[in-house]
C-alpha cells in the first residue's frame, strides 16, 4: 500500500510517499499553506491522485513525551482532513524530525537556500520512514 506522509506546519506542508511495498519514503513535494480548508483539499486530491492507502502525519510532542499547542493545530487540520477523504489517518510521533532533516541535509553540504527548499519534504520522509520501520518491525 503507498502512503502519504505529512509534515504539517503553519506556512508549508512537506509531503512525502512510500513506495508499494511500504519498505523506502521518498521527498516528495511541498505544499504552501493557503488555509486549513484548501491545504486538506489538496492533501485529499494529492492522495487520490497517487492512490494512498494512509495518510502518515507527525503529531508534534515535546521532549517529555507531552502535547503542546503545536499538537492541537495538527489535530485540528485532521479534523478538516478527514472531510475531505476517506482514506485512514494516522498521527505519528515527530520528535526531532526536523532536526534530523536538517543534519541530514547539512551532511550532504547543500547551501542554505537549497536546504530551506528541501527540509519539510525531507522531515515527512523521516516521519514516514520511521512509521514504515515500525510497521516492518512488528511484522
Amino acid at each position: 500500500m503507498v502512503r502519504v506522509g505529512l509534515d504539517f506546519g503553519d506556512v508549508r506542508i512537506g509531503v512525502a510517499l512510500s513506495d508499494e511495498l511500504g519498505l523506502v519514503a521518498s521527498p516528495l513535494k511541498v505544499i504552501p499553506s493557503r488555509g486549513w480548508g484548501k491545504d486538506a483539499v489538496s492533501v485529499a486530491e494529492l492522495v487520490k491522485e497517487v492512490g494512498a492507502g494512509e495518510i502518515v502525519i507527525g503529531m508534534p510532542r515535546n521532549m517529555n513525551g507531552a502535547y503542546g499547542a503545536s499538537a492541537q493545530k495538527v489535530r485540528d487540520f485532521c479534523e478538516r482532513l478527514r472531510e475531505a477523504t476517506d482514506v485512514s489517518i494516522v498521527a505519528w510521533d515527530e520528535r526531532l524530525s526536523t532536526v534530523q532533516a536538517s543534519r541530514a541535509l547539512l551532511e550532504a553540504d547543500l547551501p542554505r537556500k537549497r536546504r530551506r527548499e528541501l527540509i519539510d519534504k525531507t522531515a515527512a520522509a523521516l516521519i514516514l520512514q520511521n512509521y514504515l520501520d515500525y510497521l516492518q518491525a512488528r511484522g
